[in-house]
């Protein structure tokens, strides 16, 4: 993530893939950009799920093992926070 971050124009706009959709074609998303998605959903869905074989499928995808990590790190981080913010009631429903 960080080469795809710092060296030049990523295959998607970050923007573009937020906006994507389970009902969009695979086709909209690289590769690449879908492993990531989802590993990230899957540690956001069923944390206790994730095994080896997760890292393994994005190192396969072209992601280094420090591009692993601050994928962990970021979807953790927004998992974590919130979490937090729906558990002191910031988010009304």
């Amino acid at each position: 993530m960080r080469a795809a971050i710092t060296s030049g124009p990523p295959s998607q706009a970050p923007e573009s893939a937020a906006r994507s959709s389970p009902a969009e074609p695979a086709s909209a998303l690289s590769p690449a950009d879908r492993a990531m998605l989802d590993y990230a959903a899957k540690l956001t869905r069923t944390p206790d799920a994730m095994c080896q074989g997760d890292v393994q499928t994005l190192r396969a995808a072209g992601f280094s093992d420090a591009d692993i990590l601050d994928i962990a790190q970021i979807a953790g981080y927004f998992n974590y926070s919130n979490r937090i913010a729906n558990g002191l009631g910031v988010l009304a429903c």
